[in-house]
């Protein structure tokens, strides 16, 4: 048998061959993939922020430990957006989810579907609130032609929006009643699902249907807080935070956390049933102001990436194109508008520099972020709506500069319509090979769908408490 010669003496040929051929594997081992998000959560209540009442202890460890942004933000200001983008690397408005209770289009390529291809097992677990079904959150139904497998999702556990204590959920269109938190009920099957992976990587969603309304925390949990409402909404959060180390350990347990991504936030702003949910930012959920878009930003991966906190902006529109240059997956994984961007180069300790603003559209509002520069207006259609912030003197976006930086205000502005005509084009369809959309949109309170009035009675023999709503108007005072 040939030889090879070094230093420590003779290796055999075929060893070094084995070794090459390991360290090629290893070379080739993808991460697994798991995001987080919460519902309602705003960038001022986390620990590491400094919420006067509020311990996130784990939350804080992960941020600790990996990478935390400072400024990182919600797509949109509402929620269904916000799923939208993650799903996409697109503005929400570009998908067929302009607000709340939209359903997704069916003819946008997701993430689920590009991880799908490339091997990985895709689960989602919890708020799911793409399918254009409105009202508290109950058990997705295995026909809606908007369910998470329609977009890639292998297994799914989900419900349509927000939901809380003892949740009713579906699984792949099986209806199930747990016992518990739901963030608490929600890791653990993700738990489960991660455990059966063992012949490919997985990449697992999970929404949590907290700290949204209606409020219900365990009593230890919201022992410390103020009575009522407010008390309970920070309760849930030390329920999450709970869950996230639940999640941290289990990675660890399976002996997998040096393989795995997990990267946290929320859907968008906190509200202003908590005075600190948004810390010393201006504005709450459903504004385009930093405090209904700012949201905690935090991602761990100990196999690659070392404890680092950046400042740069990034948003909820650049997890699906930083997934895909992580896998070098190919280009057409992704529409060829977007308006997300890599920031690959944050896992290793590098800062990489924006091509382009970070757009924000909700309903009449816009904002363009660019560097520490912010366009605003909260009526898009008028001229004197606008107003210019540098968020690193003025974070609070107090003082409009427009009238001193002219130029950098007519750039943006002229940056800011392009980006609307852009939108506009997009939300018709013009992406799509077909040049339109094709699905018609649904936004619908599933106590008025035909489709759901046949399986209230098994949700109530499931759950007892199950309660079909009557009063429309209280219903909606829930807010999606």
């Amino acid at each position: 048998m040939k030889t090879l010669i070094s230093k420590a003496g003779f290796i055999p040929t075929s060893l070094v061959l084995l070794l090459c051929a390991s360290a090629a594997l290893q070379a080739e081992k993808r991460p697994n993939i798991v995001l987080v998000m919460a519902d309602d959560q705003g960038w001022g209540q986390v620990g590491y922020n400094g919420h006067p009442l509020l311990k996130t202890p784990n939350l804080d460890a992960m941020a600790a430990e990996g990478l935390r942004f400072d400024r990182f933000y919600a797509a949109g200001p509402v929620c269904s957006p916000t799923r939208a983008s993650v799903l996409t690397g697109r503005t929400h408005n570009r998908t067929g989810v302009p607000s709340h209770g939209k359903r997704l289009c069916l003819q946008e390529k997701t993430l689920p579907q590009a991880l799908k291809k490339a091997g990985y097992t895709t689960a989602h677990f919890g708020k799911w609130h793409l399918n254009g079904v409105r009202g508290n959150g109950i058990p997705v139904l295995g026909d809606d032609l908007n369910h998470p497998g329609h977009y890639g999702f292998q297994v799914w556990l989900s419900v349509t929006n927000y939901f809380d204590m003892d949740p009713l959920m579906s699984r792949n269109g099986r209806f199930e009643y747990f016992k518990g938190d739901s963030s608490e009920v929600i890791v653990a099957e993700a738990l489960k699902f991660m455990k059966k992976q063992k012949d490919s990587p997985f990449f697992a969603v999970i929404w949590y249907g907290s700290p949204h309304a209606p409020f219900h925390a365990h009593g230890e949990d919201r022992k410390g807080f103020p009575e009522g409402k407010h008390g309970d909404q920070l309760g849930e959060i030390v329920a999450i935070d709970r869950s996230v180390g639940a999640l941290r350990q289990g990675l660890r347990d399976m002996g997998i956390e040096e393989d795995t991504l997990v990267w946290y936030t929320s859907d968008n702003g906190g509200l202003n049933i908590d005075p600190d949910s948004c810390g010393h930012l201006r504005g709450h959920k459903g504004s385009v102001f930093e405090g209904g878009i700012r949201v905690p930003g935090i991602v761990e991966w100990p196999g690659r990436i070392k404890p680092t906190i950046t400042d740069l902006p990034a948003s909820t529109m650049d997890i699906m194109p930083t997934i895909v240059d992580l896998l070098d997956l190919p280009e057409d994984s992704m529409m060829s508008v977007r308006d997300g961007e890599s920031i690959l180069a944050l896992f290793d300790g590098e800062t990489p520099k924006r091509n382009r603003p970070i757009p924000f559209i909700f309903l009449r509002n816009m904002a363009l972020i660019d560097g520490n520069y912010k366009l605003l207006s909260t009526s898009k259609t008028r001229n004197d709506s606008w107003q210019l912030y540098d968020l690193g003197k003025d974070p609070s976006e107090k003082n409009d500069i427009s009238a001193e930086l002219p130029e950098r205000f007519a750039k943006m502005k002229a940056e800011a319509e392009a980006v609307m005509r852009s939108v506009e084009a997009s939300a018709e369809g013009k992406d799509y090979p077909e040049g339109r959309v094709i699905q018609p949109e649904r936004s619908a309170f599933w106590r008025d769908m035909e489709e759901y009035k046949p399986h209230f009675e098994t949700f109530i023999r499931l759950k007892p408490d199950f309660v079909v709503p009557v009063n429309k108007s209280k219903e909606r005072k829930g807010r999606d």
